[in-house]
């Protein structure tokens, strides 16, 4: 039997009360919709209470229609929420220094639509990838970061990201720090991979340092950008198992291949609306 595609999805927080999830549910039916699948949760140490609701809808509907219906409900309970019109994909820019690891495997999986989104252009500070961005027919700006002209070239992103109505910015190994203002224009809205012995190896070469260290084992964190470096809500991780007998560059791939598979994981969260910012915390719905 064929499974029930919804035609949007609901996402909700606000603080826990009796009778929220019954307000919830009938007035999304009193819409002709049908609820397809629900999950929540109630975070005792805050009190808030999130949700997450797919459902089907009548032709004529549109967000700005159901908006309208449910904000009564939402006035009566003070409810923070957005609702998504599953039709329409995510529009995303991807940015990439050198390593390509991630960038390949996003292409790969937007290809056979596994990530329900669209690559509206790559921005590298390196010409690298230009022609892998040509053979895929996307645009491709390179826009090298000097000290002289990092304010310069951060404009140029910020209007590339205007223009493109962009949705999302996947930092997939962008090897340059966004400004303190850049990541406070876009919050909510840049996701980044990095290596998981943060704060232990910083800098350079830190499959290098780990390997010199005798780790054990190997990871990566998928998470919001914030001010704060490599310290915002994070959506995703994993870790690899390493053994005394691997060698550094044993470390690097299986580095490589738990950041391509962390981001990718990330990436399709949000992607698909299921990601909750509560807090320095994220609630990510399977």
């Amino acid at each position: 039997m064929a499974l029930i595609k919804p035609d949007f999805v609901l996402l909700l927080s606000c603080v826990d009360r009796k009778g929220l999830v019954a307000a919830i549910a009938n007035c999304i039916a009193s819409q002709d919709c049908n609820i397809v699948q629900n999950s929540q949760y109630g975070d005792a140490p805050t009190g808030r209470f999130f949700m997450r609701i797919t459902f089907t809808a009548p032709p004529a509907m549109t967000v700005e229609s159901f908006n309208e219906a449910f904000k009564p409900v939402a006035t009566a309970y003070n409810i923070d929420w957005n609702v998504h019109d599953l039709k329409i994909k995510q529009r995303v820019l991807i940015m990439v220094s050198q390593g390509g690891h991630c960038l390949n495997d996003l292409l790969y999986r937007t290809s056979t639509g596994y990530l329900p989104m669209t690559v509206t252009s790559i921005v590298s500070n390196h010409l690298t990838w230009k022609r892998r961005a040509d053979h895929e027919g996307i645009e491709y700006h390179h826009l090298p970061v000097t000290p002289e002209n990092k304010a310069e070239q951060e404009e140029k992103l910020l209007a590339l990201i205007d223009e493109q109505e962009v949705d999302l910015v996947i930092l997939a190994r962008y090897m340059q720090v966004l400004s303190d203002e850049t990541c406070q224009k876009l919050s909510g809205r840049v996701i980044n991979i990095h290596h998981s012995f943060l704060p232990g190896f910083k800098g350079a070469k830190p499959y290098h340092r780990a390997y010199e260290r005798g780790v054990k084992m190997v990871g990566a964190t998928a998470h919001y950008v914030t001010a704060d470096l490599d310290e915002g809500p994070i959506i995703a991780q994993d870790v690899s198992i390493v053994d005394h007998a691997d060698t550094v560059d044993d470390l690097i791939a299986q580095g490589q291949e738990i950041e391509s598979r962390v981001l990718t994981r990330a990436v399709k969260a949000h992607c698909e609306h299921r990601v909750m910012l509560n807090n320095l915390r994220t609630v990510v719905f399977k």
